[in-house]
């Protein structure tokens, strides 16, 4: 079932998560124990996150040497997992940075075997390395152009136009919000116009970047709104378990971390920082149901225990 068709027949609030496949030459079995974990609180789709190749410099004995590889292979392998052995609809990302158009088309055609028709569109973090492009393939300027050419997909338009029987494809097109902005626009305000560029190429829904003050949801909602985007907004969360996320979150992810939370934080026994992380959380999920939030969504890494921690303090799912 589509993303989309999950929101509109909810009749109450949806719990969804976002896993990360294990690093190059990790175990399956990491990802197995997360979602047995997880399975019980009934997620109509988990969203499985996509890596693009990246320079990684190591050292030996010649000195330090430079390679490329991709750390995290088997967002497709995870996602058929997932629908096949779970039976909930999985969410692959979809990345502009580091694929070629014509790498994006196969990886969708194979998507299509596998009868997953929800993905996620996204431009994915810049890895420091510019790909080559091999002669005779191309590459997209921006995540608007990779909607769209899975919209075309949708009508039966591929790269190749000599592909006069090529079946049309179903898929939910899902993308990103910044309720903060995003780190390389302007203002907030021109970053929802390219939210709504992207609604009308055809996304039907978006999801949030995570936050960690409900007002910036509210807020960046209420923005939407009034520029005319009427998809579902769907807040996504993460619980902080560690004092050293208090630096790596903002970097990385380029969001704040409230005074309150950070002040306890802090001044908190490393063994309380998970517990006062969950309890943020908790009044952050009550506050948005209390709103009547379309969902919720969860980026829980390959850690189940702060997920679990947290849905024992709510008792609502």
């Amino acid at each position: 079932m589509k993303v989309i068709e999950h929101l509109n027949k909810a009749t109450e609030p949806l719990i969804s998560f976002e896993l990360i496949p294990p690093k190059r030459g990790g175990d399956i079995k990491s990802v197995l124990h997360v979602l047995d974990e997880i399975i019980k609180y009934n997620p109509p789709f988990i969203d499985i996150t996509s890596h693009a190749a990246e320079v990684i410099y190591e050292e030996t004995p010649e000195g330090i040497k430079k390679k490329v590889k991709r750390k995290r292979p088997g967002t497709l392998g995870i996602c058929a997992l997932i629908q096949n052995k779970y039976n909930v609809d999985a969410v692959p990302h979809i990345l502009v940075k580091g694929f070629t158009r014509e790498e994006t088309e196969d990886f969708m055609i194979e998507l299509n075997y596998l009868g997953i028709d929800n993905v996620l569109a996204i431009r994915g973090d810049d890895s420091g390395y510019d790909k080559p492009i091999p002669l005779g393939r191309s590459t997209h300027r921006s995540s608007l152009h990779l909607v769209k050419q899975i919209i075309d997909m949708n009508n039966g338009k591929y790269l190749e136009d000599s592909l006069l029987d090529a079946k049309p494809t179903n898929y939910c097109v899902g993308v990103g919000g910044y309720p903060e902005k995003h780190f390389e626009s302007p203002n907030l305000k021109s970053d929802i116009k390219v939210i709504k560029d992207k609604v009308d190429a055809g996304a039907e829904y978006v999801v949030t970047q995570m936050f960690f003050n409900n007002k910036f949801y509210f807020e960046f909602v209420e923005k939407c709104r009034a520029a005319g985007i009427d998809v579902p907004i769907i807040p996504g969360l993460k619980i902080i378990t560690s004092k050293a996320q208090l630096h790596s979150v903002p970097r990385n992810f380029h969001v704040s971390i409230p005074d309150d939370l950070s002040d306890e934080l802090y001044s908190a026994a490393p063994e309380d920082v998970l517990k006062i992380g969950v309890e943020w959380a908790a009044k952050q999920v009550e506050e948005l149901l209390d709103k009547t939030v379309p969902g919720v969504h969860f980026y829980i890494m390959l850690d189940p225990k702060p997920i679990k921690m947290l849905m024992d303090r709510l008792n609502v799912f």
